[in-house]
């Protein structure tokens, strides 16, 4: 018999820790190689931890909402043949050093998920070590640190939520006097047929990520009506052909996505991100989509490279990520590392939106209902007026580095593209 050390994987970039919300298997339990064990949440996106090999689960080291570190052991799974197992043991005595080293490491891990509620505010509010050696480094006063919002189970404050307070505090965005003394939201009165609903926990981070982008970056917004007649016929010319010769449904989405990779191809700058006072030049274009789940919030997959597809290539990549989506079976890494993001307000009626920019990007589109309007018709033997497809593209950028020309010229671009949609074109 041997020994299988079940750790929590790196689960992509800038992904330190994840919190267990739900163990799949209970100690005793028969585990098959690749079956999920536990079910984890970081500030991305839920995920399923699957085991390596076959065992049976003898040891279960952390409880539902403890937070893990990425690399930390989770559990224990023990295995009928040696060569399953991490750490070989070759000898009576190393088996006996080999428990002791897992003993070891339970209760230091129980050590340090006890010490994280053990430090507490003059609110009441509790502090991990680790939020309140990060407030001493950075000189952050204990009136300064209970006013920071905080996104961990019982709004504990994270470190992530650290980290973007920092960010902040250093950029300007929030002043020591207006901390001193933290405005606290008026009262809700409750009565008899009101009726109370807890937040998701998703729905939490979306609150704390949407509260975090305004205070960071100064939102401007440029506006432009493209008619895409052109694309709607074309669209509805080929759909068909195009669903019996690829097996896909072909939306109005890849071809929006299409045009705005190319609009970031002939304007870099706005594919860019800020980091205090630098700027970080993406060599990617990386598209976030963002889609609708079931239960009402949205999530953000990620098209890589999205300039390097066609457009067969991008229906592809937008079909999948939004099945997944709603499936939710996306990966983490289908939703790390977007450069710009694209959301579609009009799938819910709507003709325009101002959506805010998804941190640390500096710009978001939000593409509005398609609509027949009448609408004047140039002609070289006049002008008519006539019925046509049109839709407004509404365009979000960080006024800290994206002036209202970049801001305008990009928006335009786009409009450019899709107004000039060949009829003709074949896939």
């Amino acid at each position: 018999m041997a020994k299988f050390e079940l750790k929590l994987p790196k689960m992509g970039e800038s992904v330190a820790e994840a919190t267990v919300t739900n163990w799949l298997k209970n100690i005793g339990d028969t585990i098959e190689a690749d079956e999920p064990v536990l079910e984890i949440a970081t500030d991305k996106v839920d995920s399923e931890v699957p085991s390596e090999v076959d065992g049976v689960l003898v040891e279960i080291l952390f409880n539902t909402d403890d937070v893990v570190q990425v690399g930390q052991t989770m559990a224990i799974i023990e295995t009928n043949s040696d060569t399953d197992a991490v750490d070989t043991p070759q000898s009576d005595q190393e088996a006996t050093d080999s428990v002791k080293q897992v003993a070891a490491t339970v209760t230091a891990a129980k050590e340090t998920v006890s010490a994280a509620v053990v430090v507490s505010s003059t609110q009441g509010r509790f502090y991990s070590p680790l939020v309140k050696k990060m407030a001493q480094k950075e000189n952050i006063l204990q009136a300064e640190l209970d006013a920071i919002p905080g996104t961990g189970k019982d709004g504990r404050v994270s470190k992530n939520d650290m980290l973007t307070y920092i960010k902040n505090r250093g950029a300007g965005a929030l002043v020591s006097k207006s901390v001193a003394e933290p405005t606290k939201a008026a009262p809700v009165s409750v009565n008899g047929g009101d009726e109370i609903i807890e937040m998701t926990r998703m729905g939490k981070l979306i609150a704390h990520h949407m509260v975090a982008s305004v205070q960071t970056s100064a939102h401007v917004q440029s506006f432009i009506e493209a008619d895409v007649t052109n694309i709607w016929n074309w669209r509805k010319k080929v759909k068909a052909s195009f669903m019996t010769r690829e097996g896909e449904n072909l939306t109005f989405t890849p071809i929006f996505m299409e045009a705005v990779a190319k609009a970031l191809k002939d304007f870099p700058m706005m594919n860019i991100a800020l980091d205090g006072d630098n700027i970080i030049k993406r060599k990617n274009i990386n598209l976030g989509m963002a889609a609708a789940l079931p239960g009402g919030n949205l999530i953000v997959p990620v098209i890589k490279n999205a300039d390097q597809l066609n457009l067969v290539g991008m229906t592809k990549a937008v079909n999948d990520l939004a099945a997944r989506a709603r499936d939710n079976k996306l990966k983490p890494d289908d939703i790390q590392g977007g450069t710009y993001t694209v959301t579609n307000v009009g799938t819910f009626g709507s003709i325009m939106g101002t959506p805010i920019i998804n941190q640390p990007q500096v710009g978001i589109l939000a593409l509005g209902a398609i609509r027949k309007v009448p609408a004047v018709i140039e002609t070289p033997d006049g002008d008519f007026i006539g019925i046509r497809y049109k839709m407004f593209l509404s365009h979000s950028y960080d006024h800290r580095v994206v002036n209202g020309a970049l801001g305008g010229q990009f928006v335009k671009a786009v409009a450019d593209y899709l107004e000039s949609w060949d009829v003709n074109k074949e896939i």
